[in-house]
C-alpha cells in the first residue's frame, strides 16, 4: 500500500511531474503539497495493490507511507504543518484566536447591522447568521434564505466584516458563496456527501461541525470527500454530541477532541459553545476551556434580545455577555501566545 510519495528536497521538477504522471497512468488522481523541505504527493483512490517498489527507485523519492485510515489529505502524515486560512484581514493560523460572532438566525436588517458592529468593536473578526436553517421541526423558523442573505451581503459591504453562513444544498452553494466567506455545513448535514463534493469544487472556506453522534474518524473522513475534490481550506468544528444526560445541557461539549484533532490533523480546529451547551450561563466557562484545549478559535451565538430570537435565544449570549466574554478571553489569549 502507497498513498504518499515523499520526495527529497532537492528533487527536481522533472522528477515530481516523472512520478505524478507515473501515478496518474496507474489510474490514480494526486494531490501535492510543495514545502520548503520537501514536497509531497498524495495519490487518491484505492491504494491496496500498489506496492512500495513502484515507486522507490525513482529519481527524487526518499520514502513511501501507507495510511491505514478512512482520511489521508486530512492527516498530519499527508502535510505535518498546521493549515492557514487568509481571509480580508482574518488570519486563520496558530498565532491568533479568531472570534466569530452572531445570531442563529437572521431576522432583519435592524438586528444584523446592530450584531454586526457591536461584536467587531468588541474584537470578533467574522459575522455568523443562518439565511437557511435546518430545523428539527418542519414549524420552525426555517430562515430568510435570500432575502437573508441579502442582507448579510448589505451587512458584509456597510460594516466590512467577512461572513459565515450555512449552505443545505450541492444547488445552493454557488448562490449562498457569492456572499459568504466561509460557507458553513451544519452538523446534521455532516454526512450530506453531495454537498461537502460541491463546497470541496469551490474556493470558498468551509467551516465543517461534527455530527451530534459522529465520531471523530467520521469527521475526518467527511473532511477528506472536500479536501478530494480540491478545496483544502477546510475548518473543522466541535458543537457538542448527544448522551444521555438532556436535563442540565443540550449536548455534551466534548473537548476532547480539541487536542485529538489537532495531533490527527492539520486542519483549523473551532468550538461552538452555545451549540455545545445549549445553555448561556456555560458559554464563558466552556469557551475558555476550548481554548486551554487549543481550539483555534470560537464561534458563538449573540443576539440583540435572546429572548425575542426565532432560534436559540436561549443560548445566545446577549450583547453585555458578550462584551463580558470578550474582556476576558483577551488576556487569557494572551497567556496562550496568541491574539485576538
Amino acid at each position: 500500500m502507497v498513498d504518499i510519495i515523499i520526495m527529497n528536497r532537492d528533487a527536481s521538477e522533472e522528477n515530481v511531474n516523472a512520478v505524478i504522471q507515473k501515478v496518474k497512468a496507474l489510474g490514480y488522481d494526486v494531490v501535492v503539497a510543495k514545502g520548503t523541505e520537501k514536497t509531497i504527493i498524495g495519490i487518491i483512490g484505492d491504494t491496496r495493490e500498489l506496492s512500495e517498489e513502484t515507486f522507490i527507485s525513482m529519481p527524487g523519492v526518499i520514502e513511501t507511507i501507507g495510511i491505514l485510515k478512512g482520511y489521508k489529505l486530512v492527516s498530519r502524515e499527508f502535510k505535518s504543518t498546521d493549515t492557514s486560512i487568509y481571509l480580508k484581514n482574518v488570519s486563520i493560523d496558530s498565532k491568533h484566536l479568531v472570534i466569530i460572532a452572531g445570531p442563529c438566525s437572521i431576522e432583519s436588517r435592524q438586528q444584523m447591522f446592530a450584531t454586526a458592529t457591536f461584536i467587531k468593536n468588541c474584537g470578533a473578526k467574522i459575522l455568523r447568521g443562518g439565511a437557511y436553517k435546518p430545523r428539527t421541526s418542519p414549524y420552525s423558523f426555517s430562515g430568510l434564505k435570500k432575502e437573508g442573505l441579502e442582507i448579510l451581503k448589505e451587512v458584509k459591504q456597510s460594516i466590512d466584516i467577512p461572513i459565515i453562513t450555512e449552505v443545505l444544498a450541492p444547488e445552493d452553494v454557488e448562490i449562498v458563496g457569492e456572499v459568504a466567506d466561509i460557507l458553513q455545513i451544519g452538523a446534521r448535514n455532516m454526512y450530506n456527501y453531495p454537498l461537502l463534493e460541491a463546497v470541496g469544487k469551490v474556493k470558498i472556506p468551509v467551516m465543517l461541525k461534527r455530527g451530534f453522534q459522529a465520531t471523530i474518524s467520521e469527521l475526518l473522513s467527511c473532511a477528506e470527500y472536500i479536501l478530494k475534490e480540491g478545496n483544502s481550506n477546510v475548518i473543522l468544528c466541535e458543537r457538542g454530541i448527544r448522551t444521555f444526560d438532556t436535563q442540565f445541557t443540550r449536548n455534551c461539549l466534548d473537548l476532547n477532541a480539541v487536542p485529538v484533532l489537532k495531533k490527527e490533523t492539520h486542519l483549523p480546529v473551532f468550538v461552538d459553545p452555545s451549540h455545545g451547551t445549549g445553555k448561556r450561563d456555560l458559554v464563558n466557562p466552556m469557551s475558555k476551556a476550548a481554548l486551554a484545549a487549543g481550539a483555534d478559535g470560537l464561534i458563538i451565538e449573540v443576539h440583540p434580545e435572546p429572548e425575542k430570537a426565532l432560534s436559540d435565544g436561549f443560548q445566545s449570549l446577549t450583547f453585555e455577555l458578550f462584551e463580558k466574554l470578550m474582556n476576558e478571553i483577551k488576556p487569557f489569549s494572551a497567556l496562550l501566545g496568541r491574539s485576538i
